[in-house]
Parts: C-alpha cells; structure tokens; sequence
C-alpha cells in the first residue's frame, strides 16, 4: 500500500459528512466531486436534510480512507460548510457468527441507496456503562440473548426498512452509526420506537442525535434548475 491507500482489513470505510449549503455554494462542482467519488469507485448516497441540523448529508462508503478524505475535500472546495460528521466501519457483530454468507456481504459490502426508500435517518449509539447498566461486564451469553431479542424486533421490519449497522469504537465519539432506509418516514418512527422496548435497547442503550431527511441526487438537494 502506499501512503494514500488506508484500508480496513475487512469490510469497509463510512464517512457521514453533514453540510451547511450557502449562497455561495459552486453547485457543479459539489456534483463533480459526487460524481468523482463514485467513479473511484466509491458508492456516495445524498440526502436533501430536514431541518436546521444540515441542509445536505453525504454518505461515503469505499476501502479506502484517503478516497473518503477526498470527497470530503472537494465538497468543502465547492463551498459546502462542514458542520457535523461520523467516522465508522461496516462490520460482522461478535454475535454474528454462524449467519449466512450472503448476510455477511451484505454487512461488510452493503449495496446503498437500497432501491424504493427514500426516506433516510442516521443516528450514533452507545452502550451504557453506568453501575447496574454497564453492557460491558454482563456475560456474554446474556448480551447475546439480549441482542438475539433485538434482531428479532427488527426483522419485523422486512421489506420496510433496510438498515445498516457500522461499528465506531475508538473512531468516532459513540461506539455504533445506525443508517435506515425506509420507504416512508414513518417506517423510521416505527422502527425506531418498536426497539426501544427491547430490554437491550432500553437498559442498555445510549442515543446521540437524529438526523433525517430524502436521498436525493445532488443536484436536487441543492435545489440546482435542471
């Protein structure tokens, strides 16, 4: 490898880039470095925010970091204002051992946007270490129950909500980034409010913002005529 090709040894980088668009923004050059990106191969979903959080969200996703480094770059050059960001990893769980291969690809390599949900919502985690609610000294096993009860909740959600789970420990502030995909907002809502009830998530779990809004392609979430 060389200086400018950092890559995780499995799976993939994710960069969740928040922007602030001003009247100044250089709209084709904020579609070329877009259209940049995925030519290196990278897969950059968009999103139109809602919201005074961001006007414009970006997703990269791609092995190498300094690609991801780039697209951040060059959104910055057309005058996008960064105002947040997520740093995380696609990732197999420690409780994800024994699933098919094919669930396996599709964590580590995941095909985004998913076709038909439009509606997007992002959002870091942790898990609590409080006395009596510290996930990390409850035994394995039970945090395997607990996370088995989990999945079962969201597989209720089939064909409604495509998610997608990436791992930020010692990357970024929390220790989870958590992606959804719905077709309507309201797939997120219920999704979201369905989990809280599971004792892993409302024991054990911490939330930091919400971040919503509709993938889009650039060019419209900036508004641009066509």
């Amino acid at each position: 490898m060389t200086d400018h090709d950092v890559r995780p040894s499995i799976g993939q980088g994710v960069l969740h880039l928040f922007w602030k668009a001003g009247p100044g923004v250089d709209g084709a050059a904020a579609v070329a470095a877009v259209e940049a990106a995925r030519a290196r191969d990278d897969q950059v979903v968009v999103v139109a925010m809602l919201g005074h959080k961001a006007d414009i969200a970006t997703m990269g996703i791609g092995p190498n970091l300094w690609s991801l480094r780039r697209l951040q770059t060059d959104l910055a050059a057309a005058g996008l204002s960064l105002v947040d960001s997520y740093v995380s990893l696609t990732e197999l769980s420690e409780y994800s051992a024994g699933i098919p291969e094919e669930m396996q690809q599709a964590r580590l390599y995941p095909v985004l946007p998913p076709d038909g949900k439009p509606a997007w919502c992002f959002y870091p985690m942790s898990k609590k270490r409080t006395p009596g609610q510290n996930w990390f000294t409850t035994d394995f096993d039970e945090r395997k129950r607990l996370m088995y009860e989990h999945g079962t909740s969201g597989r209720k959600f089939a064909g409604r909500i495509v998610q997608l789970i990436t791992g930020s420990t010692g990357l970024d502030d929390f220790e989870w980034g958590v992606t959804l995909f719905g077709g309507h907002p309201d797939d997120l809502k219920d999704v979201v409010y369905t989990m809280r009830f599971d004792e892993a998530s409302a024991v054990f779990a911490d939330f930091g913002p919400f971040y919503t809004g509709m993938v889009a392609e650039m060019a419209d979430a900036l508004a641009m005529p066509s």
